[in-house]
């Protein structure tokens, strides 16, 4: 092993020691996730400048840190399915009316598309601000491959009818999906549990002897995987050192100096659409500021993972504990903002690839343009769940539905994890939202026994 690499990893070991040391003291998680995000980018930048991205000596670096960083997000993905699963049954039997649940279902995906729809019109005015066009856009090696790859991928994702997509929601083998074999696997299991909770509540209703034994041993298997969850949270601040390490040692500086238009128009975008997220929070009688404090944490580790499903077990235990969020309404909210509505991967994203190639293929922006593309983008936002992939795949499905070739998002993919990593966290935020507002316009309507 090189002896700079030697080095790298004494000094990676001491930053994982001196966050340890901040757990001894007692700081709060929100600080240290801070903590662990500031030095994490200070020691990535610093393999960057020193060494180069693609030098042997971070290559080896990383290898070992990606331990840290691939077995805390492991850890997350590990524990998805069983909180989803017995998270839903347990959210059924707390209502007192079954019908409750698809008033829920409906005010979350309501919120989910009336906020992606208000995050492609920032889309389309960031790229009309910025002068955003897809003409004159460099295609290395690696462009081109992708290239070619994506449209390949688009031919599959036009197969994928709606029909055929809703139909692939209900599992026909629940044990596949728990696995996460599926593009759809979340949204399927979701479905399992609310139906399996519906029937758990249906005998525990007929049946006064066994309700106890069944409210008894759902609550019980419940508590055991929310601690499982607590402790794993308890590693977030060693895992966002490492992962934040991974991004900005691997990130190409010279694509991102080369694109930096793009890469300052998405972040304004992301921005104003946390700003819009704020107003609803506002408007819904919640403090934006004390919001922000309490789900720093959750949109922490969605930015670092560009992970929104793997960020689920974080925003149900927040929402439950932090923001007071009844578990049906949380588990809902995480589940569905993490498949369906996703603010920035769904609606900004694809708004502004639709802006940048448009005039390049002659089609004229005029309101008729914006109006349908706004609809397809609501529309295709319930698509990524059937095709998996995130932002990528939503431009698959909103490009090709306008009439554009798919090809310009390869030219951007030396920059695609910088932008995905701000997209991730307001997907994540969008979801948490939707959550808060459901509350407000049902949570009197639910009980926590």
């Amino acid at each position: 092993m090189n002896p700079m690499t030697l080095l790298n990893l004494l000094i990676f070991f001491v930053l994982l020691c001196l966050l340890v040391r901040l757990n001894r003291h007692e700081s709060s998680l929100s600080r240290r996730v801070l903590i662990s995000l500031v030095i994490g980018s200070l020691f990535g930048f610093y393999l960057q400048v020193v060494f180069g991205f693609q030098s042997e000596v971070v290559q080896q670096t990383m290898a070992w840190t990606n331990v840290v960083a691939n077995s805390y997000v492991n850890l997350l993905k590990l524990i998805i399915m069983p909180l989803v699963l017995i998270t839903m049954i347990a959210s059924v039997l707390k209502v007192d009316e079954i019908k409750t649940l698809g008033s829920i279902g409906g005010s979350v995906i309501a919120v989910l598309l009336l906020t992606t729809m208000i995050a492609a019109l920032i889309g389309i005015l960031m790229a009309i601000l910025f002068g955003l066009t897809a003409e004159g856009l460099a295609s290395g090696a690696a462009e081109l491959a992708k290239a070619e790859e994506l449209v390949t991928d688009q031919s599959e994702v036009a197969a994928l009818t709606i029909p055929e997509l809703l139909v692939s929601f209900v599992s026909t083998n629940i044990f596949l999906d728990l696995t996460g074999a599926r593009d759809v696997s979340i949204i399927s299991v979701v479905i399992f549990g609310l139906l399996f909770g519906i029937a758990a509540h249906l005998v525990a209703q007929e049946n006064p002897e066994r309700s106890v034994a069944i409210r008894s041993f759902v609550s019980t298997t419940q508590a055991v995987i929310m601690r499982f969850v607590k402790l794993v949270i308890q590693l977030t601040p060693y895992g966002v050192l490492a992962l934040m390490t991974r991004v900005i040692a691997g990130s190409d500086g010279q694509a991102i100096l080369t694109l930096i238009s793009f890469v300052i128009a998405s972040y304004m975008a992301i921005i104003l659409m946390f700003c819009v997220h704020a107003l609803i929070i506002l408007l819904s009688g919640n403090n934006p500021r004390t919001y922000f404090r309490k789900v720093w944490p959750v949109l922490t580790f969605a930015f670092t993972t560009r992970s929104s499903a793997a960020t689920i077990p974080l925003s149900i235990r927040m929402q439950v504990e932090e923001l007071q969020i009844p578990s049906p309404i949380a588990s809902i909210s995480a589940s569905f903002g993490a498949t369906i509505g996703q603010n920035g991967c769904a609606g900004i994203y694809p708004a502004m690839l639709a802006m940048m190639v448009a005039p390049t293929i002659g089609i004229d922006i005029d309101a008729q343009f914006i109006a349908t593309m706004v609809i397809i983008i609501a529309i295709g936002s319930f698509g990524i769940a059937g095709v998996g992939g995130g932002a990528t795949n939503a431009a698959l499905v909103v490009l090709p539905a306008l009439g554009m070739p798919v090809t310009v998002v390869a030219l951007l993919i030396s920059i695609e994890p910088l932008i995905d990593m701000g997209r991730t966290a307001l997907n994540v935020n969008g979801a948490i939202t939707s959550g808060l507002v459901t509350r407000r316009w049902l949570g009197r309507g639910l009980t926590e026994s």
